[in-house]
């Protein structure tokens, strides 16, 4: 039953590892050319001393596109070209020897994107402006985190009925958890389908619910707009489609 503990903790990593995985890597001479800029600003508060990166996944790495110094003042400035709005991440290495806490992911786009934090809950206190596929992302966190906590009650009281010896009630517990799990794979399937003039709806389907039933991925792609069909996330959402469909018909 330990599972049920591990599960939002083991679906992250897989869709850190799945993002890597199915996400074609930029072309920096196509940015470049391209004229448009992302510029992340901000500041640490607390923060003297130390090195932020920011990066992104490319050919199923973690890389550093770039990286400043900290040397007593607690703002930064960042800028790279960008075609497509994509996830990036702000990386702080405090040089204690502690990664934790320590890597604020934030969805990009053209344009200023402005993080102020704070040195001892670096990636908790992030507030992080100037992105509308970063407020969708973080409306859909907000209830993410409510399907967490509402998983952590239900396994808390299954493992409690489990030790009392109740049966009943800790298999019809496990019952509810499984329902909770729908309830959210329903719930990221809707919200990617509402947001489809958005980067953030193939990003989700990509790594939230990429192992749903396809008819259910294809209700998110067919009403995604032309623009974001040509993003980065939008042509890798289409042509993992493909392929799954492709899959389905040889078995």
């Amino acid at each position: 039953m330990a599972k049920y503990l591990t599960i939002v903790r083991f679906r992250n990593i897989l869709s850190l590892l799945f993002v890597g995985i199915v996400l074609s890597s930029c072309n920096p001479s196509t940015k470049e050319a391209s004229g448009d800029l992302m510029v992340v600003k901000g500041s640490v508060e607390g923060l003297r001393k130390g090195t932020l990166f920011l990066q992104k996944i490319q050919d199923t790495m973690l890389i550093n596109i770039d990286s400043t110094v900290v040397q007593g003042t607690p703002k930064f400035e960042f800028q790279t070209p960008l075609e497509t709005a994509e996830v990036f991440y702000l990386y702080l290495d405090k040089e204690d020897g502690d990664s934790l806490n320590d890597r604020i992911l934030f969805f990009g786009e053209k344009g200023t994107i402005e993080i102020n934090t704070l040195l001892k809950t670096f990636e908790s206190s992030a507030k992080i402006t100037g992105s509308k596929n970063q407020e969708l992302l973080q409306e859909y966190q907000f209830y993410s985190r409510k399907f967490n906590e509402q998983n952590l009650e239900l396994v808390k009281g299954m493992y409690q009925a489990q030790a009392d010896g109740n049966i009943s009630r800790s298999d019809s517990l496990e019952q509810k958890i499984k329902n909770l799990l729908k309830r959210r794979y329903l719930y990221t399937i809707n919200f990617a389908a509402n947001n489809t003039n958005e980067n953030i709806a193939p990003y989700l389907a990509l790594t939230q619910v990429f192992d749903a039933n396809l008819s259910l991925l294809d209700s998110i792609a067919v009403k995604m707009t032309p623009e974001v069909q040509a993003s980065k996330y939008g042509k890798e959402f289409l042509s993992f489609l493909e392929k799954r469909r492709e899959s389905e018909r040889e078995n």
